[in-house]
């Protein structure tokens, strides 16, 4: 019997060991994914700070009102004028749909109707 539970430790001890070899390595594969994770996202960031900084260099004012009076010919572009606005009341709304409730019965989620023996 002794010796039945000496290989049964045995077996679960070299168990164990493999169990946890394999979990180390399964350990240190995800760090090192995490970790190109963590670069990827740092190198992402820093193209979105460049493409943020293009941006914002390319919105210049100056710029776009250079831009604007090179092609003035070819946009058409007019300086914007109050008339140009519209009023409130020259907006078009949809009609209003009137829902007709005539028949309609009302239902009562409260407890009251349980108590008179009804449903």
């Amino acid at each position: 019997m002794r010796g039945l539970a000496y290989v049964l430790t045995v077996i679960s001890v070299i168990g164990l060991a493999f169990w946890a070899y394999h979990e180390n390595y399964e350990t240190q594969k995800a760090i090192s994914e995490s970790e190109q994770l963590q670069r990827d996202i740092g190198a992402a960031r820093s193209r979105l700070s460049i493409l943020r900084a293009e941006w914002a260099y390319l919105n210049r004012p100056n710029r776009l009102r250079d831009l604007a009076e090179l092609n003035f010919d070819r946009l058409g572009l007019l300086p914007l004028r109050p008339d140009q606005f519209g009023k409130v009341d020259q907006v078009s709304f949809p009609p209003v749909v009137e829902f007709g409730f005539e028949g309609v019965t009302e239902v009562s989620s409260t407890g009251a109707d349980l108590e008179d023996g009804g449903i």
